[in-house]
């Protein structure tokens, strides 16, 4: 088994990545565990979350390789991505495009997907190894602007994230999306400490994306 190849099938089996931003570690844990029992084992962890690294490799220990698919985002360089990696992530996000992140993470042979908004940008980071481009800020295009990207590109494979909502992921994963980065309108629940809304919202998600791949 090619352990990139298998992290990049089971985050496209499921179609969802969960986006955790929380103020403390605390947090971060109950809102990943509301998601993974709410199916969607494919967890990241935003290194704007104090103590990131430490998250991911707590994760790690409570969950096992079956239940749980941690990565780290908004990694910004190589350094960030290396104790990232080091720490147990199986899959890079980036909001946008580094070149040293990308040779990293090809040297390591884990899934480095960066956040790109154009064409030019798209080819670059496929270029460089990107394994999945992740269209940063969806909130931006909506999801028509797949099919833009698709006719010139249509080996790219897309992950939006921003603007992912259970009224439109349908749409999204139609589009041709491999599948969809979600954070606060999965993870809306845990700002008033309801985890089971956070839980109740991921099975949601996971349904529709499976009702639009079916259809």
């Amino acid at each position: 088994m090619i352990e990139k190849l298998e992290t990049l099938r089971k985050i496209t089996e499921v179609g969802v990545v969960a986006v955790v931003r929380a103020e403390n570690t605390e947090k971060a844990e109950k809102i990943s565990k509301a998601c993974i029992e709410g199916g969607i084992p494919a967890i990241e962890v935003t290194f704007t979350v104090p103590g990131a690294d430490k998250v991911i490799t707590s994760l790690k220990e409570k969950f096992t390789e079956d239940e749980l698919i941690v990565g780290a985002g908004t990694v910004l360089d190589s350094e960030t991505a290396r104790i990232a990696i080091l720490a147990g992530a199986k899959y890079i996000v980036s909001p946008g495009f580094d070149l040293e992140t990308a040779k990293l993470c090809n040297r390591y042979q884990v899934p480095y997907m960066p956040g790109c908004m154009t064409i030019t940008e798209i080819i670059r980071a496929m270029e460089a190894g990107a394994a999945v481009i992740k269209v940063f800020p969806g909130s931006a295009f909506g999801p028509s602007i797949v099919k833009d990207f698709k006719a010139p590109l249509p080996q790219a494979p897309i992950m939006p994230t921003g603007g992912v909502s259970l009224e439109n992921v349908d749409q999204w994963i139609k589009n041709g999306c491999i599948a969809v980065g979600v954070g606060g309108k999965l993870t809306a629940g845990a700002n008033t400490g309801n985890y089971d809304e956070v839980t109740r919202v991921a099975r949601l998600f996971v349904e529709k994306v499976k009702e639009a791949r079916s259809k």
